[in-house]
């Protein structure tokens, strides 16, 4: 079984877009507002040189809410993985919660075991890829992204980006924190480092 990276996308691997109405950092609705942070490409491929197997795993409430149709949730989300694959960087799979209870969409709008912080899309991805949970990381910049590594018995690291903190409350508790991913890729180095010995 091999161990993996949970990267959420929004904050962790592309930039946030400030919503015209609160100003708040939220996913972009829009191909072309899709722009990867600087450095998180190097550094998630510096992950997979480690050993780590990539996966996305990513909230997209949008289409659910009416904001955009699923069909153009779907082209950023590819846009996404576009930008990361010319810089060489291929993740081994992606999982979309497009799922929100409050939404107006009927088929999307419900509750669901895959909207962080529930599991069900790490546990889905590990099911399919066959992945060692207890030593993989979940990676993300919000409270659902560490509840959510939390509840799959993965290790997690907080992403304190400041475009995010209206998303972090301090409900839970990080094992590591960091700045942005490049600033993470030492931690989890160290930690596959340690693993492999162990092995």
């Amino acid at each position: 079984m091999r161990a993996a990276v949970f990267l959420d996308r929004d904050g962790v691997l592309n930039e946030l877009v400030a919503d015209p109405l609160s100003g708040a950092g939220e996913s972009p609705l829009k191909v072309e507002q899709v722009r990867l942070i600087p450095g998180a490409a190097a550094a998630a491929g510096r992950l997979a040189q480690a050993g780590y197997l990539l996966v996305c795993v990513s909230n997209q409430p949008a289409g659910a809410k009416g904001k955009i149709s699923v069909a153009e949730l779907l082209a950023v989300h590819r846009r996404v993985l576009d930008l990361l694959a010319l810089e060489g960087v291929t993740l081994a799979a992606s999982r979309l919660c497009l799922h929100h209870e409050q939404g107006i969409v009927p088929e999307l709008s419900r509750p669901c075991d895959c909207r962080k912080p529930a599991p069900g899309m790490l546990l889905d991805a590990a099911a399919a890829l066959g992945l060692d949970l207890c030593h993989s990381w979940m990676v993300g910049d919000t409270d659902a992204d560490i509840g959510a590594g939390r509840a799959a018995g993965c290790r997690t690291l907080l992403i304190r980006n400041p475009a995010s903190v209206h998303k972090r409350l301090q409900e839970v508790k990080p094992n590591a924190v960091a700045d942005t991913l490049i600033d993470a890729v030492q931690v989890l180095g160290l930690a596959r480092s340690e693993t492999l010995i162990q092995n």
